[in-house]
């Protein structure tokens, strides 16, 4: 996918001009993007904020919003980092109203304290606001700092983004050059800038990455000045080409103060990113029309495809074989999507021995099931023992720790992830149990909701939290996720008890009976699913049905306002950049079922 490039300014609209003649102003400039300074104070009200997003939405605007500059987040006094806090929120509340996709927000001074003590703060804070506004969809963009004793190094802001699934680093390049001394000469420099931050923080909050240009003079602790563009040492055009040459999207604002050096930083920015080359030569993995987080090329090797830009040896065959053939997605556009899923996908498969739902042909051809490692992996998988009684012995299992992992199961046709609920190490001690809400034939998608809504209320009395996702199938799985001591039989014994005293509340809508005939009309919750060796399609998991839908996290609030088949390979990638990883929470292995055990009369062995 070629470098994305949104340019814009950051102003606000004059006095004397309608925000439509404003924004039809800088449409007409071949600006793509918007930033709006509230940094002195709030000028504006909901009701401005929303039409604004209208009218920047109906010209292909993206917007976002500078927060004021005393909205910080390392005051020492705690009244006045509370107020910074609650600044930071009511920012972040009108950004959604309009429809901005982030937030930018300067650290604050450092106070000569030592980083742990400022980390503590600064968590501290952003603590007191997540509950009101991880949801939002607005990115909580930290921005570089400019001067000695200013927080913001790039490393802070990777560490502190790594932490929240709702904030990202905003690189402030002016800011980079005065702290660097006026190191940022050349293209080399910019890319050891990206190559950091693609290291250090996801995929999916790098693209597009948002930041901010504008000459500036140099002095001994950091940025004196802005300059009009071309009089100072800061160019843009390196800075392009490293990120074309990287294949990274940038939302690119100018703070300059002059209309002619707006001008010259876009026009140096295009003319540098139509003239660039991407070294990598080849050509693109996937045909899918849309803005991938790491896009992969290709390059043609004794009949087959060896991706470019990875760190382990990988080759693939006939990746323009339809794989959705109504929907004209390949193979290559499949191993792309596990590619670019990566960051998010692999944390869930961590420790995780994989069953492979193979579709060779893709979703119009035969299918079947592989447990057993093939032997002709690449020589870098790694794989685990697992006891089979089928087998009459151990198996070896194949594990997904990698990028390259997950591409090379996608070429081999497994459409599908299917990970054990227990690691490697620990295989009789599921890490988490999973209530499948399985709508048998004659069932509705309301009653497979009403179930999953009943088990939400039950899990809330019983004092434990629980992790809803699509199955990107027919139903919805919710996990409840577990801390260590848990064993298979009492995991499936807390889920067949609880899913009885359900179908107890509701005999209408649910059943746990086995009789396949008398699941008719209902919805099936499947304790079974939480027996050794069982699995179930991963979180991100894409299934082989038409349209690629994806097994996809979702709130609690939103049960029942999206369904299966809503969100796809295709689509999930604005909402992974709006919300982070969802499904996060069900990592957090902490939790025991002794008190619900108790409270459901469930004698303990």
């Amino acid at each position: 996918m070629p470098t994305a490039l949104d340019f814009g300014i950051s102003a606000m609209p004059p006095e004397g001009t309608s925000d439509e003649e404003y924004l039809d102003q800088l449409a007409g400039w071949g600006h793509t993007a918007h930033e709006l300074p509230f940094v002195k104070d709030f000028p504006w009200k909901e009701k401005r904020c929303l039409a604004f997003g209208e009218f920047a939405g109906d010209r292909g605007i993206r917007l976002s919003i500078h927060a004021p500059y005393f909205a910080t987040l390392t005051p020492q006094d705690p009244e006045r980092g509370a107020q910074c806090a609650s600044a930071i929120e009511h920012t972040m509340k009108l950004a959604a109203a309009m429809g901005a996709h982030t937030i930018v927000v300067h650290g604050g001074a450092t106070h000569g304290e030592a980083p742990d003590v400022l980390l503590y703060r600064i968590r501290e804070r952003i603590d007191r606001i997540a509950p009101k506004v991880s949801d939002l969809g607005v990115r909580l963009g930290l921005e570089t700092a400019g001067r000695d004793g200013a927080w913001g190094t790039l490393g802070d802001l990777a560490l502190v983004s790594s932490e929240y699934r709702f904030v990202s680093p905003v690189v402030d390049w002016a800011h980079l050059h005065a702290i660097t001394r006026g190191a940022l000469a050349e293209a080399a420099a910019f890319d050891q800038i990206f190559g950091f931050l693609e290291s250090s923080v996801p995929a999916w909050m790098l693209n597009p990455l948002h930041c901010h240009f504008t000459d500036n003079l140099v002095g001994e602790r950091g940025e004196i000045r802005h300059l009009p563009y071309g009089e100072g040492t800061l160019r843009v055009g390196p800075m392009v080409e490293a990120a074309a040459r990287r294949g990274v999207s940038l939302v690119l604002i100018s703070e300059a103060r002059e209309q002619s050096s707006h001008d010259a930083i876009r026009e140096e920015a295009n003319e540098r990113l139509a003239a660039t080359e991407v070294i990598d030569e080849g050509r693109l993995l996937a045909t899918l029309a849309v803005d991938l987080p790491a896009p992969v090329r290709v390059v043609g090797e004794a009949g087959r495809f060896r991706p470019l830009g990875i760190e382990r040896p990988l080759t693939l065959s006939n990746i323009d074989k339809p794989y959705f053939p109504d929907d004209g997605y390949t193979k290559g556009d499949l191993v792309q999507y596990y590619s670019s899923i990566a960051d998010v996908l692999l944390p869930h498969l961590a420790g995780r021995p994989l069953s492979m739902s193979r579709y060779p042909d893709g979703i119009g051809g035969s299918s079947f099931y592989e447990k057993r490692a093939p032997g002709h992996q690449p020589e870098w998988m790694k794989t685990s023992p697992v006891p089979s009684d089928s087998q009459g012995g151990e198996i070896d299992f194949l594990l997904a720790d990698s990028r390259e992992a997950l591409m090379w199961f996608a070429g081999m046709g497994c459409i599908e992830m299917h990970p054990f609920h227990s690691r490697v190490g620990s295989l009789e001690y599921p890490t988490r149990a999973v209530f499948d809400f399985d709508p048998a034939e004659g069932s509705t998608w309301d009653q497979v909701v009403a179930g999953v809504i009943l088990l939400g209320e039950a899990l809330d009395r019983l004092g434990l939290m629980g992790v809803p996702k699509l199955s990107g199938a027919r139903g919805i799985h919710v996990y409840v996720p577990l801390g260590p001591g848990h064993d298979h039989a009492r995991v499936r014994h807390f889920v067949d008890t609880l899913g009885k005293v359900m179908v107890g509340a509701n005999p209408d809508d649910l059943t746990v009976a086995w009789d396949r005939k008398r699941r008719t009309g209902k919805v099936f919750i499947d304790a079974n699913r939480n027996a050794f060796g069982q699995t179930i399609a991963s979180v991100y998991s894409v299934r082989p049905r038409p349209g690629a839908p994806v097994s996809a996290p979702i709130r609690w609030d939103e049960v029942g306002s999206i369904r299966n088949g809503d969100i796809t390979m295709l689509n999930i990638w604005d909402r992974i950049r709006r919300h982070g990883d969802l499904f996060a929470p069900a990592l957090a292995a902490t939790q025991t079922l002794d008190a619900a055990e108790e409270a459901l009369g469930i004698p303990r062995s």
